[in-house]
């Protein structure tokens, strides 16, 4: 595995290559506009890897993205290749549909330390609860981004990540009241601890949300990839795309439902994937929002 060729998949020119703030921005940003957050294998009878050269190999070679497990995963290698002090941490996700954290640990999250300050880096939790800059890992802080405020809180030491959200305009009017957009202004995203993990720690996550009938990947496929204006998504056979502040203090957002014959050249010319094998979208009960 080269880290020449990671930078060449996600088209940053490592010039200096300082090991600061500006350049960890800059790859975090460079990932996650080039990287799908997908579980598309999940939907064409292929398994979603957990080793890095298998993750490596998906992402770098095949052009291809992955869900946190595997993008994340991917990031902290290359940072910490780079020579970024790093620490791979596990989040709860937070489940709306029944307002808890998820009782495992589901979400592979990075920190890197640099000067001194700790940061939360995480490319991969797709649609637009995505960060697009590091967050420091100060509570109670409101952290301003293009996507939306973040804010992370510390209790009893545990960290908690929200959101806050800004208006929405849907100009699609039957998709107003739709299951896949985002409702609340004040978003929990997910809690962590900083005790220091392992990819070993999160075995059982990857053979659980592949397998179990309560896991969204299973009953939903999806790709996400950040843009230059905001996030475009497939979810199931829907073409979902939001523009960050379109307006004051707006956002828009646009639903398009698609054929499942247009699916494969969407995702080659909106997403830059293409599939190895017959993919079947779905939309089940469990949606992801944007």
């Amino acid at each position: 595995m080269d880290i020449e060729e990671y930078f060449e998949r996600i088209g940053y020119k490592n010039s200096g290559n300082k090991l600061d703030l500006d350049t960890l921005t800059k790859v975090l940003q460079h990932q996650m506009r080039t990287v799908p957050f997908e579980n598309l294998n999940m939907h064409c009878g292929e398994a979603m890897e957990l080793s890095l050269e298998a993750v490596f190999d998906q992402i770098v070679r095949k052009n291809r993205g992955g869900w946190c497990l595997q993008v994340n995963h991917l990031l902290y290698w290359a940072l910490t290749k780079m020579g970024f002090e790093t620490t791979m941490l596990g989040g709860y996700v937070y489940i709306v549909p029944v307002s808890k954290y998820s009782s495992e640990m589901i979400h592979l999250i990075v920190q890197v330390t640099i000067s001194g300050k700790n940061y939360i880096v995480d490319a991969a939790y797709g649609g637009s609860y995505q960060m697009w800059e590091p967050l420091e890992l100060a509570s109670g802080k409101d952290q301003p981004q293009v996507p939306a405020i973040f804010r992370l809180t510390e209790e009893h030491g545990t960290w908690y990540l929200d959101q806050i959200r800004r208006e929405q305009y849907v100009p699609n009017q039957e998709f107003v009241n739709s299951e896949l957009l985002e409702k609340n202004k004040y978003r929990k995203i997910y809690s962590f601890t900083l005790e220091p993990r392992t990819i070993e720690d999160f075995k059982y996550a990857n053979t659980y949300l592949q397998t179990s009938s309560s896991s969204v990947f299973v009953n939903t496929s999806f790709c996400s990839l950040q843009t230059s204006e905001g996030v475009c998504c497939l979810i199931g056979s829907t073409i979902a795309n939001r523009k960050f502040s379109y307006k004051d203090n707006v956002d828009l957002v646009e639903f398009k439902n698609v054929r499942e014959e247009e699916i494969e050249d969407i995702l080659k010319t909106t997403f830059g994937v293409s599939l190895e094998r017959k993919f079947v979208p779905k939309n089940g009960n469990i949606s992801f929002t944007i």
